[in-house]
């Protein structure tokens, strides 16, 4: 079978390995450079490495709890009883997490998780470590790779996915495969403050929906808390706050136990929104005071963020960091099944690209580099397989319509874009705001994009991602997760555990 793989992150090079080391022919697709994205920029680490007192099943327990009860607890479980395997591969595979004194795996703890079961590479280089060595292993196996090659869309024929159209060197080509694996990670691009990288801009799920694909849960969009302002954008990993670091407020009072018992340890949505209500409260950032760490400790234990800081003029041995909160990641996507599989045949998706059901409505920290690395190892093991019934896949109904009539408005702009979903469809919501962001993104027209400018394609493609987040936002009124209404719920609202399903 020859098999075309869209995205070079954790999921992508996981699923071309596996895909390849099945005897398929495979060919990575990937927007900038091998081993880009996401994945190599993640401080955090792979959770899923049990010590005393732990198992998968108390993993699934937390993820369940951080996901406000919206995660597909089928789904869970396949996260939890493959993820020692998918560790196991890693280590295989050349990366070296850090190790304890004794030469143990060093297990380290981040918020909502119960217990201390996160493996952690070059303290904060997890992701650089494991892009490294994926990307070593497609050089060693010479798996193809198309870099500089930007997905534009599918190719369907007679109901089935048989390859994709892509830009490369200002040129249009279409690339065959019996079966297209999209990894092209999320749309952290859609708004202001972002800790993705530049290429972050929804194609892969912009692609899915002109398909006609199933696409879910788009309202739930993670802010992680502690980000450097800036540009670009530097995330402090969570692993801060784990390892001791507190937020205070100007009067250097510790205000997130306000908002919730674990204080620093709650769960990410409500940090990041408790921080941007105090921000907006005392017209200033908060900050975060690592000072108790001690300058030795902060060096080995966070390198890179050490590197950064101090690049950037701050001394965090000695003085608290301001920060912000920013779009992170995107539980939702391309709604699969636990093999990766869409509503279209042939077409499977992975990563932050796929709404798999493990994250609900919230994302529990260090699940993210797993999922991908499970279940695209699930996806490649299910090429041979039977395609399920139609409506295997589907788990939830269409978004009612709204009645926003299209507002005109000046040619498109994308820093307008990301402003917009930033005010109106980020941290904090209402209705009306939800209203006015998909009349005013309806009324922005986009050229139809030349075949050359990749620019106005993933401009296209942002467009397309925010209506259908939009959309999504406006079809829940309840707050859940990391969707937050600050409007008060109708009389009889939807379901707090009802997924929204967007089509083309």
């Amino acid at each position: 079978m020859n098999v075309v793989v869209v995205g070079s992150g954790i999921a992508g090079l996981t699923a071309a390995l596996h895909a390849h080391e099945a005897g398929h022919t495979v060919t990575v697709v990937t927007k900038g450079g091998l081993g880009g994205g996401c994945t190599p920029l993640a401080q955090g680490g792979v959770a899923g490495s049990y010590g005393p007192g732990d198992g998968p099943a108390t993993h699934a327990a937390d993820t369940i709890s951080a996901g406000a009860g919206l995660c597909d607890p089928a789904a869970v479980d396949a996260l939890v009883a493959d993820g020692a395997a998918r560790i196991a591969e890693l280590l295989a595979r050349g990366v070296a997490f850090d190790r304890a004194p004794d030469g143990s795996l060093a297990r380290g703890r981040e918020a909502a998780h119960a217990h201390a079961r996160i493996l952690h590479a070059g303290g904060d280089a997890t992701g650089a470590a494991i892009s490294a060595a994926l990307c070593a292993a497609i050089q060693r196996a010479s798996i193809p790779v198309r870099e500089g090659t930007m997905l534009l869309d599918l190719v369907v024929e007679e109901g089935r996915v048989r390859g994709i159209m892509v830009l490369r060197d200002g040129d249009t080509a279409e690339i065959r495969g019996d079966a297209v694996i999209l990894a092209t990670g999320g749309a952290g691009q859609l708004y202001a403050h972002t800790t993705n990288p530049p290429e972050a801009t929804g194609d892969g799920i912009a692609a899915a929906l002109r398909a006609g694909a199933a696409v879910a849960d788009l309202e739930f969009v993670q802010f992680h808390p502690t980000a450097l302002p800036g540009s670009p954008v530097f995330l402090l990993s969570e692993a801060v706050r784990g390892e001791g670091a507190v937020l205070r407020d100007q009067e250097g009072r510790r205000f997130v136990f306000d908002s919730h018992p674990d204080g620093e340890l709650a769960p990410r949505d409500v940090v990041a929104r408790t921080i941007a209500r105090q921000a907006a409260r005392q017209g200033a950032p908060v900050h975060l005071d690592a000072t108790a760490l001690g300058a030795d400790a902060l060096a080995r234990r966070f390198p890179t963020i050490d590197r950064v800081t101090r690049a950037r003029g701050f001394d965090w041995s000695r003085a608290p960091l301001p920060v912000t909160p920013a779009a992170h990641y995107l539980m939702g996507g391309v709604v699969t099944d636990r093999h990766g599989r869409t509503t279209i045949p042939g077409l499977y998706a992975v990563g932050e690209t796929a709404r798999t059901g493990v994250h609900g409505a919230n994302r529990l920290a260090s699940n993210s580099l797993l999922e991908g690395a499970v279940f695209a190892a699930r996806a490649a093991a299910a090429l041979d397989g039977p395609w399920p019934a139609a409506g295997d896949i589907t788990p939830c109904p269409s978004p009612t319509d709204t009645d926003s009539a299209p507002e005109a408005l000046p040619r498109f702009d994308r820093a307008g874009l990301q402003r917009l979903l930033w005010d109106e469809v980020g941290l904090h919501r209402t209705g009306s705001g939800l209203q006015r962001a998909l009349r005013i993104v309806r009324g922005w027209a986009v050229e139809t994009p030349s075949p050359s400018d990749a620019r106005a394609h993933e401009d296209r493609n942002l467009l397309r991602v925010a209506e259908a987040t939009i959309r999504a936002a406006l079809a829940r009124p309840v707050s859940v997760g990391a969707h937050h209404r600050d409007d008060p719920a109708p009389a009889a609202p939807t379901p707090a555990h009802a997924p929204i399903l967007e089509t083309a």
